[in-house]
């Protein structure tokens, strides 16, 4: 059984300028280099019109992780990323090497002149019999986590330009 995701991102900056953000290369290199943990890296960026798609790997130190995590998987966990973006709308999805954890939902801008919001909205599944749910439940406490630094981010690199 899958453990619900769900993150909402307020932002003090238009609608415009969190969409403009997106698209922007920078952004996400630098996103990357600020959040992504060790060794994370921006895989590729592609765009057409309003259409976007990121991939990049992320990383959570096997120290930061709960042991029953570390049980079924030691050493860091890499996870590789897609974020697609058509406008205002968009999927992510996740999957953590060498596990079988898969992470997958929607997403979804929202705002005005004045102030914008980004959802997530997905689920996690991790197929291993007896401690799926724990570690559900543990990747689903530091991707909140990674979510609320991204934002953040986010928001003091909107601030910045």
């Amino acid at each position: 059984m899958a453990t619900p995701l769900a993150y909402t991102a307020h932002y003090s900056h238009p609608h415009a300028a969190v969409l403009s953000a997106f698209a922007d290369d920078r952004y996400w290199k630098d996103r990357v280099a600020a959040v992504g943990g060790p060794d994370a890296r921006l895989e590729s960026i592609t765009s057409d019109g309003d259409r976007l798609r990121v991939e990049l790997v992320q990383a959570i130190p096997a120290e930061q992780l709960p042991a029953a995590i570390t049980a079924v998987r030691p050493g860091d966990l890499v996870i590789s990323r897609v974020e697609q973006w058509d406008a205002n709308t968009g999927a992510f999805q996740a999957r953590v090497e060498g596990a079988p954890a898969e992470v997958r939902g929607t997403l979804t801008l929202a705002g005005d002149a004045t102030s914008a919001t980004v959802t997530a909205d997905g689920t996690i599944e991790v197929k291993v019999p007896l401690f799926g749910g724990k570690i559900e439940k543990a990747i689903a406490e530091h991707l909140t986590e990674l979510l609320k630094r991204e934002a953040e981010f986010t928001a003091d690199w909107l601030a910045a330009r």
